[in-house]
Order: structure tokens, then sequence, then C-alpha cells
């Protein structure tokens, strides 16, 4: 009689405002996680460990909390006093977590000397696990404290259940907007100050969900029998694989951003909420077929739809980011939606099932996600890569799902289920997903692990591309990126005095150690850690960087822990050009990242950060240069065709003299090859004087700045090249201020003169281009190459202006032969001039066409017409 009147009583009480505040719990730890997951991606670097160790150790910790309050909870005869004082105990851990770090993060950076890249992973692993277990532990206890307030009655699971998922939705974008505003230290404060209102809102509350579990310890549920408990874990293994190789897959399609991956997160768990929130009370036999069908058959549904996907996203002009993540979002949602809302749906049918046992179903369920975590990033995506990953976790959700059908009709989905994944089970090519960018192009080389996934693609024309992650274009074999390549070796060594060692911060394709193999007596290191791109360079990219791995010391490591662990130093280190605004990448042009390459220089070192320009806005680049002038005051900036050189030397600037130095112990050869036939002055014209800078913001690892603005910029049309080289021509010193900075001497100030207004003027032409404004653009060119004819840049951009009016030339009384012919004259390093020379000559039968066809493969050698003629 006593638990009929408590649970009238319960009944008649409204849920509603515990409910509402679960959901804020939601929030606020599933923002925790996410800005966890970003504290252990600077350990981790740019991979998904640091996704897998927090989903791990967060859903570990739920599951664990979970299982240990479950007989425990309705015991306590003030529930929410208890919830109260153990949410109250997380807002203190978030709190205290940023000065634990801090207090630590010397004695790990010193702990890194003495440990492999594995081994540090091993040690961060486990130091990650004791911080994020413990609050993780209590927030999965307050699940059962929060049912056992409400009376532990087994239809109100599912909202709890529910709203608590909603809420973790919205908690996974919360930080998008914290971070690039506050910075992580603030982000965490604010969320913790959204934890202690509603520890303060349960205080409250907490008189009026008291007295009735007492009386009700009966209505208690008693743990379901272990099978239940193992299937439904494996379905939580299951979903978390699922979760993890989706983020890999559609993260890939939609570049991976902070934005997206946090997009991709709140997907997921929409799905999940609403399933939870709309499931059946009943658990009829029939839902037990439909949800693993719906689960397993969607989920290989989503593989077969990921090429459609792809292309939409790569055609799909967006005129902001908000518009795009909301766009991409919502698709993606409704990819996904039938596999997440089978996931919500599953727990309030077995809660219903077993007799109201769902906490224990919560409990196991969540200690499976954390395996499945842990397995899905170190097992089955180095081993089956994404997509096999996703129709492994499809098969488990199918399997065992239907072994609560009670049915043997529902298995004759199974081969169906097979006959739809086998397909699917390999990423499909690049030309497929990438449809306008790489269309007719034929993938060469495919590696996938934890770290990134790596193509290499061969064009129609025969070029290759180095892809890291499908968008991603590290670099190509076209003629003009390998000129660019070598050049991001060519100079650091160059204005260096008398170099004998090189550290490469990125190897790419090999590429720009190869425009090192000029310089004498040197000592190659590269630090790399993707092995799909070690391995590319080694084979894929040979013909262009002429084996250069055979005299380079690779190693394959993230930077960030390679100098904090080498206590080697380095007479040059070049930063190679990578993509900022990508998830992870942004630290590695962080201050801190700075001083840590400042500490690896020698005495008279010398470090150089390459940027694109397209890359960037004034905004983000000027973040840039405030961030390496705190560890090179003395940096100065060279810009090379559209990329920027920051060159910091850990001392003082060295300036012409030491270039001059450097070439005079070189032969004529070897000087021509170092400087790319350019000469010592066309390399100093370059210069573009003391780096500008200012004390506003900079990019700090833990107040991120860039990787947040980029997004938005780039969607909003900001990232105009027109602009930066508007900025740089302004900022940069008369040609006497530069000579004088320099040390140029008397002698040299005509030669030098020549080369800094040449290279002026052919950025002054490409902006005159970059606006429209063609003709001027030609003046501007042909008065640069009057300057200094011996500047690439000018000799490439006069070439592709007289390439492009060869119709004209023969009003002038020339053939097409003989224009080619002058062209070439100009700038003998012109591909498309020598393969239309060729194509001619051949035609008529000139016995000179073999010179011309072995000119092409000099300057291409991957040139796919001229090595058809040679068979």
């Amino acid at each position: 009689m006593l638990v009929k009147e408590s649970q009238s009583l319960i009944s008649n009480r409204s849920y509603w405002p515990l409910a509402f505040l679960y959901g804020l719990f939601g929030l606020t730890s599933v923002a925790y996680e996410v800005l966890w997951a970003r504290m252990l991606s600077l350990q981790f670097g740019v991979s998904i460990f640091a996704v897998v160790l927090t989903v791990a150790a967060f859903m570990g910790g739920l599951g664990a909390g979970s299982l240990f309050a479950a007989r425990r909870a309705s015991q306590i005869k003030r529930p929410l006093l208890l919830l109260a004082a153990l949410e109250g105990g997380i807002v203190v851990f978030a709190l205290v977590l940023p000065l634990i770090l801090q207090m630590t993060s010397a004695g790990m950076e010193n702990a890194a000397a003495q440990l492999s890249l594995f081994q540090w992973y091993g040690l961060i692993a486990s130091v990650a696990l004791c911080l994020l277990l413990f609050p993780a532990f209590i927030m999965g206890a307050g699940f059962p404290l929060i049912l056992a307030s409400l009376g532990n009655m087994p239809e109100r699971l599912g909202k709890i259940y529910g709203l608590n998922t909603l809420g973790a939705a919205c908690g996974a974008l919360l930080p998008l907007w914290l971070l690039p505003s506050l910075g992580w230290v603030w982000s965490v404060r604010v969320v913790a100050a959204i934890g202690c209102l509603c520890v303060i809102a349960l205080l409250l509350l907490s008189p009026r969900y008291g007295t009735v579990q007492v009386a009700e310890n009966k209505v208690s549920a008693s743990r379901p029998r272990f099978t239940f408990l193992f299937a439904y874990a494996g379905i939580g293994a299951a979903s978390l694989i699922l979760q993890i190789a989706w983020t890999r897959l559609f993260g890939m399609v939609m570049l991976r951003t902070e934005y997206v991956l946090s997009v991709i997160l709140a997907s997921f768990l929409l799905g999940i909420g609403i399933g939870s929130l709309i499931a059946p009370r009943q658990h009829r036999q029939v839902w037990f077929v439909i949800l693993p069908i719906a689960a397993g058959g969607f989920s290989i549904l989503s593989l077969w739809l990921l090429p459609a996907l792809s292309a939409w996203v790569e055609r799909t002009e967006f005129t902001s980011l908000f518009e795009a993540l909301s766009m991409q979002g919502l698709l993606l949602t409704l990819v996904t939606l039938p596999v997440t809302l089978a996931l919500g749906a599953w727990l309030p049918l077995l809660n219903s099932r077993s007799n109201g046992g769902g906490v224990w179903l919560y409990g196991a369920n969540s200690l499976g996600a954390a395996l499945g975590a842990v397995v899905a990033g170190v097992v089955l995506i180095p081993v089956w890569g994404s997509s096999g990953t996703v129709v492994m976790a499809a098969s488990v959700l199918l399997i065992l799902g239907l072994t609560w059908a009670q049915s043997r009709a529902a298995w004759l989905a199974v081969p169906f289920f097979l006959m739809a994944a086998w397909p699917v089970i390999k990423l499909p090519s690049v030309s497929a997903l990438m449809p306008q960018a790489h269309a007719g192009s034929r993938d060469l080389y495919f590696y996938e692990d934890a770290i990134s996934m790596t193509h290499v693609v061969e064009q129609q024309n025969g070029q290759r591309v180095l892809l890291t992650d499908l968008q991603r274009m590290d670099a190509s074999t076209d003629p003009t990126a390998v000129f660019v390549q070598s050049n991001q070796a060519r100079l650091p060594l160059l204005l260096h005095e008398q170099p004998r060692s090189v550290l490469f911060l990125g190897l790419g394709t090999g590429i720009s150690v190869a425009g090192s193999l000029a310089f004498p007596d040197l000592d190659r290191s590269a630090v790399e850690l993707s092995q799909g791109a070690i391995n590319s360079a080694g084979t894929w990219f040979t013909p262009l960087n002429r084996n250069a791995l055979r005299q380079a010391k690779v190693e394959r490591d993230d930077v960030r822990h390679f100098l904090s662990a080498s206590r080697d130093q380095y007479d040059v280190i070049i930063g190679d050009v990578f993509h900022p605004d990508l998830a992870g990448s942004s630290s590695l042009l962080s201050v801190q990242q700075f001083q840590r390459v400042h500490n690896r220089l020698s005495e008279n070192g010398l470090f150089v950060q390459w940027l694109a320009l397209n890359q960037f806005d004034n905004k983000s680049l000027n973040v840039i240069f405030n961030s390496f002038k705190l560890a090179f005051p003395d940096a100065q900036l060279f810009l090379d065709g559209m990329h920027l050189a920051l060159v910091g030397p850990r001392q003082e600037f060295m300036g012409a003299q030491g270039l001059l130095h450097n070439l005079q112990r070189m032969s004529l050869e070897q000087q021509n090859e170092a400087t790319a036939s350019e000469g010592g002055w066309t390399w100093l014209g370059r210069y573009w004087g003391p780096l500008p800078g200012n004390r506003g913001q900079v990019q700090d690892e833990w107040s991120p700045v860039i990787e947040f603005h980029l997004p938005r910029a780039r969607y909003a049309g900001k990232l105009d090249v027109a602009n930066l080289l508007q900025t740089l021509l302004n900022t940069r010193p008369k040609v006497e201020v530069a000579a004088n900075f320099l040390g140029i001497l008397d002698s040299d100030i005509d030669a030098f003169e020549r080369a800094y207004i040449g290279s002026e003027l052919i950025t002054r032409s490409w902006l005159a281009a970059a606006r429209g404004a063609t003709q001027q653009a030609n003046q501007l060119t042909h008065l640069a190459h009057k300057a200094n004819a011996k500047d690439r840049w000018i000799a490439y951009a006069l070439a592709d202006m007289m390439f492009l009016s060869l119709v004209q030339a023969r009003e002038h009384g020339l053939s097409e032969k003989e224009a080619l012919q002058k062209i070439l004259h100009l700038n003998p390093y012109h591909v498309e001039a020598v393969r239309a020379l060729w194509r001619i000559e051949r035609k008529a039968g000139d016995a000179r066409a073999e010179v011309s066809r072995a000119h092409l493969l000099e300057l291409s050698p991957l040139d796919l017409e001229a090595n058809m003629s040679r068979n």
C-alpha cells in the first residue's frame, strides 16, 4: 500500500524541472568533453588520438559511475542533494584543471625528451585517463540519482535520457562560440559557471524531491541478465566505432575544421536524443526487428551516399560560414538520422522490456562505447580503413540487435545487408568523391591510419598530387609547384652563412628536401607524422625529389613532441606550408611552437616559416606576425611568388654578407643549382623588410584565434590575395632603407636595386591582374623584366603573357614556331611552350623533336604525353 501511495505521489509530481536541469547538465558535460579534447589535441598533434582518448575516458567514466550508483541510488534519502554535491565537485575540478595542467606542463615537456612518440602517447594517455575518469565517473552517477529522485518510473527514463542528450548536442556547439572569443581557460570557466547555476537550482528543488524515494525503495529496478547487458554493451561499442568513422569520413568531405567536428558530434547526439524522446512506450516485438535493420542498413546507405554528399559540398558555394555549417549539418543529420534515431530508441525500449533495468543498460552501453572508441582508433581504422570500419560497426548493430528480435525471418536481412555492404567496404576513388577538382584522375596509392588519410592521385596529364584527408592538397608535381617547393629549402639555406644541418618540419612529397641537395656538407633531417606521406615521398615522388630521402634522416613524429623531446640543434629549421584552418594545425603557428623551434636552433641558427598567401586575410596574418615576433624579435620578411617567408634568426640577421659568403664557398655549378640560376641578388631582392607586428592578438595554444577566424573569413570571401599584396606593398621599406639594413656594399648597390625593384614591379603586376587591370599588369611585367631578367617569377609571367598571345605573333610576321622559340629564349623553363614546340616539330618530322621532348621530360618528368611518345 505504501509503495502504491508513493507511486501515485510521484506520478502527480512534475518531472520537467529536473528533466530540464538534467538537459543542462548534458550540455555542460559534452562542452567539457569538447574542451578537454582540445586540451589533449595539443599533446597528440593533428590526429584522432585526442578524440579517441577523451571519448574513451568520458564514456568509461560514465558507464562505471552509472553502474556503481545503480544499486545505491534508490537507498539515498536525498538524491538531489548528493547529485548537487557531485556536480559541484565537477565544477571545482573543471576550474582547477587548468592550474594542474600549467603546473605539470614543464614536467611533461621534460618527459618527452626521454620517450619515443608512442611511449609519449602512452604517458599522455595515462595522465589523461587519471584526470578525466574522475569527473566522468561523477557524471555517470548522476543518471541513477536523477531517476531515483523521480521514483525510478520506467516510462520516464526515455524522456530524461533524451533531454540530456539534446542538451549534450547543444554542448557540442557551445565551445565554438566560447573558444574564439574567450580562449580555453575562460571557456572552461563559463561552462563551469553554467554548471554552478544548475547546482544551485538542484539545491532549491531538493526539498520537493526527497522523501518519496524512502518509501519507494522497492520500485528500484533489478539488474538485467548478463547476456542482455553484454549485447547492449556491444551496441554501445558499435555506436562509438560508427561515430568515430563517420567523423573521419564526413569531416574529410566537409573539410576538417574545428567547426565541422563539433557539428558532426552535435548531429549524432541530436538524433539519439530525438530517438529516445519519440520511442514507443510499449516494447512491441516488431520494433526489435525494425531497429537493427534500420541502424545497420542506413549505416551502409551513408557510405553509398558519401560520393553524392562530397560532390554536393564541392560544387556548392556558400556565402557565410553559418550557411555552410547549417546546410552541411542539416544534410549530414538527414543522412545519419535513421541510424541515430534507432540508437536513441533502443534504451527506452530495452528498459521497458527488462522491467526498468535501464540504468544498468546505460552503464553497460557506456562502457562498451569506451572500448569501441579505443578499438576504432587503434585497430579498425588503421587495418580496415574508415569505410571498412563503418561496415564493421553496421554489422555489429545488425547482428546484436537481431538477438532481441525473436524472429527467424528477421535474419534473412543479413545476406541482403552483406550484398549491400561489400561494394562500399573500400573508400571510393578521389575522382568519385571530388568530380570537379580531380575529374578523370586515378588513385595510385592510398594509406590510412589514425593520424590521417593519404592519397596519391595521378591527373589526366600524368602529374601527381599528394592529398591528405582528401581535400587538403599538400603538394603536386606540376613544374611551377616543384619550383615553389624547392624554393622552400633554397631561401633559408641561402640566408645562413654556412649551414651544416637543416631540419624540415613536414616532409610532403620530399621535393623541398631535394631543394637542399645543392648545398655541400649538409646533414638533413625531416619530421613527418603521416606515414602515408613518408611512404609516398619515398616511392611515388622520387622522379621529382631525386631520391632525396636517401640523403636525409626522416623521423616519424609529431612536430610538437619532436621539438620538445630532441636536444639536437640545427643551423636551419624550415616550417612547411600547411592548412592552418584544419583542426589541430594552427598550434604549429602558436607562440609556444615558435619558442620550441627557437630552442632547437644553434647559436647562429635561422628559422623560416612559410605561409601561402591565399590561405590568410590581414587579421589572421597579423596574428601570426605578432606571435612570431615574440619568439624572434629580429624577424624579417621575404616574398617568393605567392608565399611569405617569416625569417627568424636566433640572434642577429646576417643580411647580404651571410648569403654572399655562403655562395662563395660553392662551385659555380652549385651556385646555379642553389639559386635556381637566378643568382644571389635576385634572392636578396625578395627581401620585404622587418616583420610587421604590434601588440595585438597572438596565436596561443590556450587562446586559439586563427582556426576559428579563418573558416569564417574564407566563406565570407575575405581571403583576398589582392588585399594582402596591397598591404605588403604599403609596408615594404624603400630600397635605400633595405640596402642599408642588409649591409649592401656600394659596389653592389646597382645589382641589388635592380633585383629589389624587379620583385616589387612583378608584385604590383600580380596586384593589377588580380584587380582586372590586364593592360597595366602587362606593362608592369615588361618593366620588371627590364629591371631583373634573371628573376624566374618575372620570366614566368612574361612568358605566360606571350604564350597567351601567340595568335597575335602572326601579325608581327612571326610563325608560331618562331614565337615559341622566342618565349623559350626568354624562359627556357616554360613547360607549355616546350610542349607546343615539340608538337610542331613532331608533326613536321623535324629531327629536333626528340631534343624538345627530352627537354620537356627534364622539366616535367611525369608528363603523360611525352612519356607515352617514348614508347
